[in-house]
C-alpha cells in the first residue's frame, strides 16, 4: 500500500529541516568564533588554525576514503563472474550478500562518509604537529647517539610517526575491507579441508599484506631514532640495552621485514600460500626472538649485575640533556655553611632584614574580602599576588595586591537584564606594603575603597580601575556594554553615602551587536532571546566573552602552555593582567619526561580548577612569551621573551607578527615582569635530582632533595609553595633583590635543610639567575618542619592564649631567608575571630615569630622579634639568677591564668563596646574584670625570673586597658574595626 504522496514528503522535509537548523547552529559557532578574533585583532591564528585544519581534514579524508575505498571498489570489480559457484555452492555469506546488494551504493556512500569524518577529523587535529614540521627551526645541537640536529626529534620525528600511524590505519582497514567484500561476492570461501579463494583475490590480500609489512619496515628503521625516548633504562633516553641490543635488532628487523615484503609481493605470481605464510611466520618469529627475547637477555644477565657501570655513560647524556631542556644548566651551586650567631649581627649592628614580606597572600585574601570587598558582589581571589611599588621615599616594596571583581548581581536579583546589562564589571585595585600592618593588625592599604585612594593609586597614575577581564567566575559569562551612552545603565560602583549608585557605559572594544545578523547569530550561540529582543542593545553595544584573561591568551595563543597564576599590576595607568606562557614538548632527546602537573602542585596551587593542557608530559620547558590583557578592554598582547628559543622562532614563523618583539614592552611593564611560578616549580622538582651532575652518585641517589612539605598544612605530604620576597643572597656587593625562593630538604629521611635555592625575579641583568646554596651535613641545618615545631613548643603559652575563646590561630608562610652568614625564618602568625556586624571570620597579623640559630622571638612586630633574637640597646636583658631560675612551675601556671584572664576581659570589653549601641554596662563589668587580671598578672610576675635572652620563655605584650598608640608597623592585643569594615560590607 503506497503511502499519500503528502506524507510521503513529511519526512524529507523534516530531515531538510534538521539538517538546516544543525548547520546554522554550526556555522553560528564559526562565525561568532571569527567576530571574537576579528576584535581582538587576531584574525591571522583564526584562519591559519582553520585553513590548517581544513586542508588536513580535506587530506586526511581523501587519502583514506582513496585508500579504505578504492580498495574496496577494487575487491567488488574483482568479484567472480559465476559468483559462489565456482568453489562448488553456496555459503552462509551468501545470505547477507542477498541482503546487502540491492542498498551497496547507499551503504557504500555512508560508511566513506563517516570513514572520511572519523580520519578527517583525526588528521585535522595535528595541525600543530604539521606546522612544527613545515616551520620547525633548528636547535643548533645534535643528540649523542645518531648525530642529528635536535629538531629532527622535536619537528619531524613526530610528523613522520602520524603519516606511518595513518597509513597503517588506512591499510589495516582497507585489508579488512577488502576482505568483506570478497568473502559476500565469492572471493574466497571458509570451507573444508582450508580457505579457497579466487586468484583475484589472493593477489589483491597478497599486495596488501605486503603494502603492510613495507610499511612495517619503514617503521622498524624510524623507531631506532625514537630510541632517544625510551624508558627502559635506569633513566630515560638511549640506555645500554637499547643501544647495544634494541637499536641493532630494529635494522635486522627493518631488513627481515622487506624480506617478507618480497614474498608476499611473490605470492601474486606464485599461487599458493606458502611463501605468504613463510614470510609471516618469519617476521612474527623474529620479532619475538630479536626484538624481544634478545633485548630482555642482555638487560637481565649484562646489565643488571653491573647496572652503575654499563649506565653510566647514558646516564651522563641524560642528566646533560635534562638540564638544558628544563633550562637549568646555568644554575650556581655553591656551599654556605650557614654560621648563625647573633652576638656577631647584634656587634655589626645590624638587626634589621629588609623588606620581608610579613602579609601572606594565601591568608590576607579574606581581610581584603572583609574590609574591602564593599558590596556582597564583589569578591578578591582565594589567593593575592605580590608585587612591588614604590613607597613615598620611591624605594620598590614587596606588596600584597588584588582586584576588586564581580561575581554577578546580588541574590534575587539574578535576571538577565542584571546579569548581561548592568552589572558588568569589577572595580579597583587594593594593595598593601608586605611588612606592614596597621593599629589593628589588618593590611596598611596605600590602594583600596570606590573609588580607589590611597598613595600608591596617586604614584601610578591610576586612571582606568574598571575590571571588565577578570578571573572571577563571572569572567566565564558574556556582557553586552557600551549601549547606552547618554543614559548609562552600567553599575560602576555604589555610592559612600547613601543607597544610590554611580553608572557608566564600556567605551572599549569588543565585537559589535547592533546588528540584527550578529545579534541573531549571539542569540543562537548563549540560547538567549533576550539578545535579539531586548530595546537596550543597540549599534554602540558590544558584547564581551572569554573574559578570564587565561581563557583569553590561550585563545590567541592555543600553541602556548599557560601559567596558572596570571597576576594584576597597574601599567601605565591601566589594571593589566600579566600571564607567562611556556612552549613546551615531550620529544627532547634523552631529557627525563615528567608531568607538568605533579611538578608544579603544592599547597598554593589546585590542578583541578585549572584548564588541563593538551599533554600533561613534558620534557622541555621555556619562558618563552610574557602576555598581557588590559583588564578594562580586554586587549591581548604576546610578546616574545625567550628570543633563543627554537620553539618560538618555530611558531613566530607558523604565525608571522602574532608575537611581537620584547622591545616594544614599555618599561612600565618591564618593571613588574616577574619570574614564573610553574616555570620555577619544574625547575625545583627537576633540581632535586639533576643538582647531580656525576653519573655515580646520581645513580646511588644519596644526595637527592625533596620540597619539604608545608609545616602550616596538616597533611605533609604537600609540598611548601616557593615564596616572592626581596631578600639579600650571599657575596660581594650583594643587593636586596626581589626573588622566588625555596627550599629543600633530604630525600632519604630527615627534615633536615638541604639546601635554599632563589631565582632573580627582578627586571634586570640578573633576571632569571638560578642559585642555590648548599647546606652543610654536619652541623645539620634545621628546616623548616623543624622550625614549625620549634615555634608551637617553645612559644606555646604565649601563642595559644591568642586562640582562646571564638578565635583562633592561622599560621602565615614560614620565610626562609639567608642573614649575616646563617638563616634567619620569619613566620607571621595570624588571629582569625570575627569583629562583629555579620562579617565572617577573617585573619589579623598579631604576632611575628623570628629564628636564628638557636635562638627564637616573639613579638608584635618584626623589629620587636629580631630585637629578642639579636639582642639591642632598648631590650638589654639579664640572665636570670640561680633563685630566679628555681621558681616553682606554679607560677608559671599562675601567670598564664591570669595573661588569659586578662585577654579575654579585654576582648568583652570590645565586644560591648562595638555593640550597636555600646553597651556600656557590660563595658564597665569587664574593665572590672581586667583590673583584677592585671593585679594577678603583677602579682604572678613578682614571683617570676626575669626575661632571659632566650626568647622561648618571653611572655607577651601585657593587654592594657587603653592600649598605647603605636606606629605602622605595630599590632593592638585584639582587632579593632576601620571605618570602611564597618560599614562596608553588604
Amino acid at each position: 500500500m503506497r503511502l499519500p504522496r503528502r506524507p510521503r514528503l513529511l519526512l524529507p522535509v523534516a530531515i531538510a529541516l534538521v539538517a538546516i537548523v544543525a548547520l546554522f547552529f554550526l556555522f553560528s559557532g564559526f562565525y561568532t568564533d571569527y567576530l571574537w578574533f576579528d576584535a581582538t585583532n587576531y584574525t591571522s591564528v583564526f584562519t591559519g588554525v582553520l585553513l590548517t585544519q581544513i586542508v588536513l581534514f580535506l587530506v586526511g579524508a581523501v587519502l583514506m576514503v582513496g585508500i579504505a575505498g578504492g580498495n574496496m571498489l577494487l575487491a567488488f570489480r574483482m568479484r567472480p563472474m559465476f559468483g559462489p559457484a565456482m568453489f562448488g555452492g553456496g555459503s552462509g555469506a551468501d545470505r547477507y550478500r542477498m541482503a546487502l546488494d540491492p542498498h551497496r551504493k547507499l551503504i557504500f556512500i555512508v560508511g566513506m562518509g563517516l570513514l572520511a569524518l572519523f580520519s578527517g577529523s583525526s588528521f585535522a587535529g595535528q595541525w600543530q604537529t604539521w606546522l612544527e614540521f613545515v616551520n620547525g627551526a633548528s636547535f643548533g645541537k645534535q643528540d649523542k647517539l645518531f648525530g642529528l640536529d635536535i629538531s629532527f626529534y622535536m619537528f619531524d620525528y613526530p610528523f613522520i610517526r602520524m603519516v606511518l600511524n595513518f597509513l597503517f590505519t588506512a591499510v589495516i582497514i582497507s585489508i579488512v575491507l577488502a576482505a568483506i567484500t570478497h568473502y559476500l561476492y565469492g572471493g574466497f570461501r571458509l570451507q573444508s579441508p582450508g580457505v579457497h579463494a579466487s586468484r583475484a583475490a589472493r593477489t589483491h590480500l597478497s599486495v596488501l599484506l605486503g603494502v603492510f609489512l613495507l610499511l612495517k619496515a619503514v617503521a622498524y628503521w624510524f623507531d631506532r631514532f625514537g630510541l632517544v625516548f625510551s624508558d627502559r633504562g635506569f633513566v630515560n633516553g638511549a640506555s645500554y640495552t637499547d643501544v647495544n641490543a634494541v637499536l641493532p635488532a630494529k635494522t635486522i628487523l627493518a631488513i627481515i621485514a622487506l624480506i617478507c615484503a618480497a614474498l608476499f609481493f611473490a605470492g601474486v605470481v606464485r599461487p599458493g600460500g606458502m611463501l605468504p605464510g613463510v614470510s609471516a611466520g618469519l617476521l612474527v618469529l623474529s620479532a619475538i626472538l630479536i626484538g624481544g627475547v634478545y633485548p630482555a637477555l642482555v638487560e637481565q644477565f649484562q646489565v643488571k649485575p653491573n647496572q652503575q657501570g654499563k649506565e653510566a655513560a647514558y646516564i651522563q647524556r641524560n642528566i646533560e640533556a635534562t638540564r638544558e631542556a628544563y633550562n637549568v644548566d646555568k644554575t650556581e651551586v655553591e656551599t654556605y655553611q650557614a654560621e648563625s650567631d647573633p652576638a656577631k649581627v647584634q656587634k655589626d649592628g645590624d638587626t634589621s632584614v629588609s623588606g620581608v614580606r610579613l602579609l601572606d597572600p594565601a591568608l590576607v585574601s579574606s581581610t581584603y574580602e572583609q574590609t574591602q570587598r564593599i558590596r556582597g558582589f564583589y569578591s578578591f581571589g582565594d589567593t593575592l599576588d605580590v608585587d612591588r611599588y614604590p613607597d613615598s621615599t620611591g624605594k620598590l616594596i614587596d606588596h600584597v595586591v588584588g582586584v576588586r571583581e564581580l561575581t554577578g548581581p546580588p541574590e534575587g536579583q539574578n535576571n538577565w537584564i542584571n546579569r548581561a546589562l548592568v552589572y558588568t564589571h569589577g572595580y579597583g585595585f587594593v594593595a598593601a606594603p608586605g611588612n606592614q600592618v596597621d593599629t589593628s593588625g589588618q593590611p596598611a592599604y596605600d590602594a583600596k575603597d570606590m573609588p580607589v585612594t590611597g598613595p600608591l593609586a596617586t604614584t601610578t597614575k591610576l586612571r582606568e580601575p574598571r575590571v571588565y577581564f577578570g578571573e572571577a567566575p563571572a569572567g566565564d559569562d558574556y556582557v553586552i556594554a557600551g549601549g547606552n551612552p547618554k543614559n548609562p545603565q552600567e553599575l560602576d560602583y555604589p555610592k559612600t553615602t547613601g543607597t544610590g549608585q554611580e553608572n557608566t557605559t564600556y567605551t572599549g572594544g569588543g565585537v559589535q551587536v547592533g546588528s540584527f545578523v550578529n545579534r541573531l547569530f549571539y542569540a543562537a550561540k548563549y540560547g538567549e532571546a533576550n539578545i535579539l529582543l531586548s530595546g537596550d542593545i543597540n549599534d554602540n553595544s558590544k558584547i564581551l566573552y572569554v573574559r578570564n584573561p587565561r581563557d583569553r591568551v590561550q585563545k590567541v595563543a592555543p600553541f602556548l602552555t599557560l601559567d596558572g597564576n596570571p597576576y594584576p599590576a597597574i601599567v601605565d595607568g591601566r589594571i593589566t593582567w600579566i600571564i607567562d606562557g611556556y612552549t613546551t614538548s615531550n620529544d627532547y632527546p634523552y631529557s627525563q619526561s615528567e608531568s607538568f602537573g605533579d611538578m608544579t602542585r603544592d599547597t598554593s596551587t589546585d590542578r583541578r580548577v585549572i584548564a588541563q593542557q593538551p599533554t600533561d608530559k613534558i620534557n622541555y620547558i621555556r619562558n618563552s612569551v610574557k602576555a598581557t590583557v588590559d583588564a578594562y578592554d580586554g586587549t591581548v598582547k604576546l610578546y616574545g621573551w625567550d628570543t633563543n628559543d627554537p620553539m618560538l622562532k618555530t611558531w613566530s614563523k607558523a604565525f608571522p607578527g602574532v608575537i611581537r618583539p620584547a622591545s616594544e614592552m614599555s618599561a612600565d611593564l618591564r618593571n613588574h615582569v616577574r619570574y614564573p611560578e610553574d616555570l620555577f616549580k619544574v625547575q625545583r622538582y627537576t633540581l632535586s635530582r639533576y643538582h647531580v651532575t656525576d653519573p655515580a652518585a646520581f645513580y646511588n641517589g644519596t644526595d637527592f632533595w625533596n620540597v619539604p612539605g608545608d609545616p602550616t598544612q596538616g597533611d605533609k605530604n604537600i609540598k611548601q609553595p616557593p615564596y616572592y620576597l626581596t631578600t639579600t643572597m650571599p657575596g660581594p656587593g650583594a643587593t636586596p633583590t626581589f626573588s622566588l625562593t625555596t627550599t629543600f630538604v633530604p630525600r632519604q629521611g630527615g627534615a633536615n635543610l638541604s639546601a635554599f635555592m632563589a631565582v632573580d625575579s627582578s627586571n634586570g641583568s640578573g633576571y632569571g639567575r638560578l642559585r642555590i646554596l648548599r647546606m652543610p651535613s654536619n652541623p645539620p641545618i634545621p628546616g623548616p618542619g623543624q622550625i614549625q615545631n620549634a615555634f608551637q613548643s617553645r612559644l606555646a603559652g604565649q601563642l595559644n592564649v591568642m586562640g582562646v575563646g571564638s578565635s583562633s590561630l592561622r599560621y602565615g608562610n614560614l620565610l626562609t631567608l639567608p642573614y649575616a652568614g646563617g638563616l634567619v625564618y620569619i613566620e607571621p602568625v595570624y588571629v582569625q575571630t570575627t569583629a562583629g556586624g555579620g562579617q565572617e571570620p577573617y585573619p589579623i597579623l598579631q604576632r611575628v615569630l623570628v629564628s636564628y640559630g638557636s635562638k627564637i622571638g616573639v613579638a608584635p612586630t618584626l623589629d620587636g622579634a629580631l630585637r629578642e633574637v639579636f639582642g639591642g640597646p632598648q631590650e638589654q636583658q639579664k640572665p636570670p639568677t640561680d633563685q630566679q631560675a628555681t621558681v616553682p612551675n606554679q607560677a608559671n601556671s599562675a601567670l598564664n591564668t591570669a595573661i588569659a584572664n586578662a585577654k579575654k576581659a579585654y576582648e568583652d570589653a570590645q565586644k560591648a563596646l562595638q555593640a550597636s549601641p555600646p553597651n556600656w554596662d557590660a563595658y564597665g563589668e569587664a574593665q572590672k574584670r581586667l583590673e583584677e587580671a592585671l593585679k594577678a598578672l603583677e602579682g604572678s610576675n613578682v614571683q617570676q625570673p626575669t626575661p632571659s635572652a632566650t626568647p622561648s620563655t618571653t611572655p607577651s605584650a601585657t593587654p592594657s586597658a587603653s592600649p598605647p598608640a603605636t606606629p605602622s608597623t605595630s599590632v593592638s592585643p585584639s582587632p579593632t574595626p576601620t571605618g570602611s569594615q564597618a560599614g562596608g560590607t553588604s
